[in-house]
């Protein structure tokens, strides 16, 4: 995701800069003020949104299928998967068992918040270090090559045994009564994503040759994340980018988009686009997962695009282990055909959330800086 045209330093972060930039970005406000975008909008000429760009061919996975026990559909499946997350990390998966009413629903509740008036989604902001609230690009974390964007994000657990519903209580708590059929929607998304998840990671589990129960347990107690993204039209898309190339630090993404053309994948030394599908869903290998898998599975580098005829819409979730859990391969991973090394420290999703969130600025280097940050940290 050659990298000499894409390579950047690591961008750190500067903890300061929340305090004395409290501003929110308003897209449609620097549209009508002027012609010209603000400069920390502007990315350097070599991540520049490339104006040539082909399609990435993914593979369209049968979950159902899979899940019917058919050997034929279920071999072609964990083919299919093995071959993608192998070369570049993402497919897409049909036939998944999501309500296409609860995807329209969700869809259309996005502009009830983002269309909004700035004082209203100031209610849900998110606050330095932590995963959940609203941010308004990183105005105020960071003062350059900020993103096009707008974003929601909610924690998400699926906590049985004390009925708790993390998204529509933070809603309720941080936005009000008007808000409750919002906070209902996107709780049921989230529920509806955390069994989509574990269906998917039974699947990579018996394209990994590991027993398909094995990842399933791993996340069966996840604290995941579910973010709405906004990317508001802009005046000059060729000089922003609605998300800078980065790799996922999470697990797995699950993303379902809007109608509208964004998201880029670098393979084979190029960026390639991956149009919607409404009928199915993205999902993307990310570094804790890479982890896991020792290395074979690729996390690869992606960012999302702008336009300036309409804005852009998109779900992800974010498949995270549960804080404390040791994150390392299985030991079919490590030993036998493979070198018996280990590619990663062990570590748990709490340490890695934490040098992502107060440390440094998710790129396509953040699983090896975390390495080095931890190696680093426990030498002392």
């Amino acid at each position: 995701m050659a990298m000499e045209c894409i390579a950047t330093l690591p961008q750190r972060f500067n903890e300061n800069t929340t305090k004395e930039d409290p501003s929110i970005f308003d897209a449609k406000l620097i549209n009508q003020q002027s012609n010209h975008i603000p400069q920390q909008f502007v990315w350097p000429d070599h991540e520049k949104p490339s104006t040539d760009v082909q399609t990435l061919q993914v593979p369209l996975i049968d979950l159902a299928g899979f899940l019917s026990g058919d050997k034929f559909l279920v071999s072609e499946a964990t083919r299919l998967v093995s071959e993608a997350a192998t070369q570049h990390g993402f497919f897409l998966v049909t036939n998944h068992g999501v309500d296409e009413k609860l995807l329209s629903r969700a869809h259309l509740f996005m502009d009830t918040f983002f269309k909004a008036p700035t004082c209203e989604k100031k209610k849900a902001q998110r606050t330095w270090g932590e995963s959940s609230g609203y941010a308004s690009s990183f105005v105020g974390r960071f003062t350059s090559k900020l993103p096009w964007k707008e974003t929601l994000s909610f924690k998400f657990s699926p906590e049985e045994k004390s009925h708790s519903q993390t998204v529509k209580d933070f809603v309720s708590k941080k936005m009000g009564d008007r808000y409750e059929e919002f906070g209902k929607v996107y709780q049921e998304y989230a529920e509806a994503m955390n069994t989509l998840s574990l269906k998917i990671v039974e699947l990579l589990g018996m394209s990994l040759g590991v027993d398909r129960r094995h990842f399933r347990e791993f996340f069966e107690d996840n604290e995941s994340i579910l973010r709405l993204n906004y990317y508001p039209q802009c005046k000059q898309p060729e000089l922003a980018l609605g998300t800078g190339p980065h790799c996922d630090p999470t697990s797995l993404t699950i993303l379902h988009q809007d109608q509208v053309d964004g998201l880029q994948v670098f393979s084979d030394n190029q960026w390639q686009s991956i149009p919607p599908n409404p009928k199915a869903f993205v999902v993307n290998i990310g570094d804790t997962f890479m982890a896991l898998t020792n290395g074979r599975y690729k996390s690869c580098l992606h960012r999302a695009v702008v336009n300036s005829e309409t804005d852009r819409k998109t779900f992800a979730f974010f498949l995270c282990p549960k804080g404390d859990k040791v994150v390392k391969p299985p030991e079919e991973l490590v030993g036998g055909v493979f070198s018996g090394e280990r590619e990663y420290p062990d570590f748990t999703w709490s340490m890695f959330l934490e040098f992502t969130q107060k440390h440094y600025r998710s790129d396509m280097n953040t699983l090896e800086e975390f390495s080095i940050w931890l190696k680093n940290r426990r030498s002392f």
